[in-house]
């Protein structure tokens, strides 16, 4: 995106979400001359790619792209980030709009180094949402090693406060204040884009596939933590009811997808994210059977192509064509039932770890942002560009993959800075 000179000098635009849309969106309007709030309601930036082992196209870790857009944000003085953020009320018209934005307190301070002694001493276990619950950290904790801000953060349902006190007597730079409080703080901006994201679906809902009734059956999205190497098992895949390599190991594709009880759309990214955790598993180990249950297997482009042909390859991988019907325990291992579409032949696969491939839900699905906006019957939010001033990004808009989301958040930072412009 060139600069464009004639553009205005006032006019601020706000990017609701951190994840990789929103990064995107925030860098393209900043670097060419446009203040930008970028508001997240988590502690850091980062989004679900934060959470990945590794992403598609070059299967780099989460490091490779976040660490050089950190950097662009640091060094760039038009955007503001505020982290722990939520949009409370927004008002007003295209070009013109006010924003509250309720902040809730970290209880550290910009005095940070992240030199962890605070956690050595911290008394207090909580579980580990970044880690999907399957860790703990301190009640004092720093999300994962390259968070950005590069700060501590104190969770204020688990710790004890002022009662306990440790973290503040130990903290060389005065970095920790138990006594912040929430504050809201209003923003005028002249467009706004929602970079909201999406969440796994709950694998919960989904009765006949076992989750929740047995460790060693899990979700894609815990796969790529346990093969994270900040990770709960610093990136060894292993069963979770006995610390074992899985000699065999079942994907069920669309695990709520495509299916009018749960989610009736195709989330898009399942079939090669299980494609890629294929190829984890291969490298850790050579021997172990791994068997890929699906409906139809989505492989988008010739690159995507390709990559699904080179796993074919591989002898020890089965593609089987069925809905599973059901996953269940069996003697401390689990079977996998479906039919087989090609042959109408009734499968009982007996493997020792199942994973689900859950699909993509909108964050906003789930929580209704507090403003006017178009929604598909789906929950995600549909751009009305005729009306302009506010946008979707990435996945808030549609189910993606990194490359689509991060060429879809460039458009919509073109289409804020056109309302700025016509305004």
């Amino acid at each position: 995106m060139t600069a464009n000179k004639s553009a205005p000098k006032s006019g601020s635009i706000l990017v609701v979400g951190g994840g990789i849309s929103g990064l995107t969106t925030a860098i393209e309007a900043a670097e060419v001359g446009y203040e930008v709030f970028l508001v997240e309601k988590n502690p850091y930036l980062g989004g679900r790619v934060a959470q990945l082992n590794q992403y598609f196209p070059k299967l780099c870790p989460p490091t490779c792209g976040l660490e050089i857009n950190f950097r662009r944000i640091k060094d760039n003085p038009k955007v503001k980030v505020l982290t722990l953020g939520e949009i409370e009320k927004v008002d007003g018209t295209p070009g013109n709009y006010d924003v509250a934005v309720k902040l809730t307190p970290r209880f550290v301070n910009e005095n940070c180094t992240a030199c962890n002694e605070c956690t050595d001493v911290c008394p207090v276990e909580r579980e580990n949402e970044f880690n999907f619950s399957l860790d703990k950290t301190k009640a004092i904790y720093r999300p994962f090693e390259m968070s950005f801000p590069m700060r501590y953060v104190i969770d204020p349902k688990t710790c004890k406060g002022s009662e306990c006190g440790k973290c503040v007597t130990v903290c060389k730079y005065n970095a920790i204040d138990l006594n912040q409080k929430s504050k809201t703080i209003q923003l005028k901006v002249g467009a706004i884009v929602w970079a909201t994201g999406w969440t796994p679906y709950d694998a919960k809902k989904i009765d006949n596939l076992g989750f929740g009734q047995h460790p060693n059956i899990i979700t894609n999205m815990m796969l790529e933590r346990y093969a994270s190497p900040n990770g709960p098992t610093k990136g060894k895949i292993l069963r979770p009811s006995d610390g074992k390599a899985p000699e065999s190991i079942a994907f069920v594709q669309c695990a709520g997808s495509r299916d009018e009880n749960h989610l009736p759309y195709c989330s898009y990214i399942c079939c090669m994210a299980s494609l890629k955790h294929a190829t984890y598993i291969r490298e850790q180990y050579p021997d172990t059977k791994i068997y890929i249950f699906y409906i139809d297997l989505r492989a988008p482009g010739q690159r995507y192509e390709k990559f699904y042909k080179k796993v074919k390859e591989d002898a020890n991988i089965f593609f089987i064509k069925g809905k599973v019907a059901e996953v269940a325990e069996d003697q401390g291992n689990i079977t996998v039932v479906a039919e087989n579409a090609v042959t109408g032949e009734k499968i009982r696969q007996t493997v020792g770890m199942v994973v689900l491939a859950t699909g993509m839900q909108p964050t906003a699905a789930i929580s209704k942002l507090p403003v006017d906006l178009k929604y598909n019957e789906d929950g995600f939010i549909v751009n009305d560009f005729e009306k302009g001033g506010m946008f979707s990004a990435g996945c808030a808009n549609k189910p993606s993959d990194v490359v689509s989301a991060n060429q879809n958040a460039t458009g919509m930072a073109l289409k804020a800075i056109q309302t700025l412009v016509r305004r």
